[in-house]
């Protein structure tokens, strides 16, 4: 009989964002497939996990990804998870993940944290309609894609890093235009949590100035109708 692989998500900051089933899950599997081993380790010593640990990251998934689906087709239980948040959203695990449903072994990704969902809710920016994009192209295709992304009417979500974040800004107000609503959000779920809303024009100011640190989600309104804009005048 075959196993199964579990999805599981990690915190994204607070360690009491864990939950009791995912703890359970890595207690009882054969084996933990982490993004860095010692990121995780921390995580595993926390809750007191004794499961045994191996690499699983970009730069080996392909490759990989074949080898722990036949384990698992064997009869071994793998859970999978990254440094924080879901694997596969921006992390490891879309090539494991689709060769296990190749193979016809069970998926199983258990609900968790994932640091979007917060920055969404939280940011106060339309959150019926959205679309992630994670990380942008660092250059080819970069231009194209953020044309694309600001005719878009709903809400844009894109992961950033602090060290690129007024660069990025400076290009959302050319392509998006500087009184585009947005919301820069920082550290979801950690002790320096901070949300910085405004014009793309004044965010962009902002944060030339004062430099940003830790994890990083811009949230940018969706290009709204000229209808809809004088609806809303009127209201």
């Amino acid at each position: 009989m075959s196993g199964k692989l579990y999805i599981v998500p990690t915190p994204v900051g607070n360690l009491e964002d864990m939950t009791f089933r995912a703890v359970k899950v890595l207690q009882e599997a054969d084996l933990i497939l982490a993004e860095d081993t010692r990121t995780s380790g921390v995580l595993l010593k926390h809750f007191e996990i004794g499961t045994p640990m191996r690499s699983h990251h970009k730069f080996n998934e392909h490759e990989e990804a074949p080898k722990i689906a036949e384990r698992i087709l064997g009869g071994e239980n793998i859970a999978l998870i990254s440094d924080a948040g879901t694997p596969g959203i921006s992390d490891p695990g879309f090539m494991l993940s689709r060769e296990c449903r190749r193979l016809g072994v069970d998926v199983e990704c258990l609900p968790g944290a994932t640091a979007f969902v917060p920055a969404l809710v939280a940011s106060g920016l339309p959150c019926d309609r959205f679309v992630f994009e994670g990380f942008l192209p660092p250059k080819k295709g970069r231009a194209t894609r953020l044309t694309f992304l600001s005719q878009d009417p709903r809400t844009v979500i894109i992961y950033e890093s602090p060290k690129r974040l007024a660069r990025t800004l400076r290009q959302l107000c050319e392509f998006f235009g500087p009184e585009r609503e947005a919301c820069v959000c920082r550290e979801i779920s950690k002790m320096h949590e901070t949300y910085h809303s405004g014009k793309l024009s004044e965010l962009s100011s902002y944060f030339e100035v004062n430099q940003a640190k830790g994890e990083i989600v811009i949230i940018v309104k969706g290009l709204q109708s000229k209808t809809k804009n004088a609806e809303e005048d009127e209201d």
